[in-house]
């Protein structure tokens, strides 16, 4: 499995309008299996060298930056494809309406962490990316936040085995949630690992 997206992965502005609409139902396919609920407002989106290609080719596609762009695209989004012993996931706060997400953000300052995964009893912690601070002086926090797991081998067979209870957990005083991986989605992580 692929690690780092390079210039030769990337399909011509033209190429890619012509299969963007398929492109983009295989990737809402491929992520419906890495998408994981925690409580009533956090999504968590496992990623992989197929869901950051098609962001990038995306952000490629849509602000038309050329050369300039590219590097800049590859330099943010090139740490968030798990490197083999790891799971990397998005962490969204989704939240419509404008003043419930500006008054819960402000509540969840640190929340980044605060993330667990729980294979029965061995805890992984997840360590947030250090792209650019989550939470600002106020405690007010980011509705998006990557969040990269580091595995031990032996987590990862305990990951990898389906009688191993894995739980992802939020645990925020203000936002105190967590939701059991279904076995389903652990099989397809588990595509991550080498």
């Amino acid at each position: 499995m692929k690690k780092k997206i390079t210039r030769d992965d990337f399909l011509s502005h033209d190429e890619y309008a012509v299969v963007r609409a398929e492109r983009k139902r295989k990737v809402s396919s491929l992520k419906k299996n890495r998408r994981i609920s925690v409580g009533p407002d956090a999504t968590f989106y496992f990623e992989s060298f197929d869901t950051m290609l098609h962001q990038v080719q995306e952000m490629l596609y849509i602000e038309r930056g050329g050369e300039e762009q590219i590097d800049d695209e590859l330099n943010a989004y090139n740490p968030l494809i798990p490197n083999g012993c790891e799971l990397i996931a998005t962490l969204m706060f989704e939240i419509d309406n404008p003043e419930r997400r500006a008054k819960f953000l402000s509540e969840l300052g640190g929340v980044e962490n605060t993330v667990k995964l729980i294979l029965d009893s061995d805890v992984i912690n997840g360590i947030p990316e250090i792209d650019i601070e989550r939470t600002n002086e106020s405690g007010k926090t980011s509705s998006i936040h990557f969040l990269h797991f580091p595995f031990k081998i032996s987590q990862f067979l305990k990951f990898k085995n389906h009688k191993t209870s894995v739980t992802l957990s939020i645990n925020h005083q203000e936002y105190g949630h967590q939701a059991i991986v279904p076995d389903v989605i652990r099989k397809i992580l588990s595509e991550d690992f080498d």
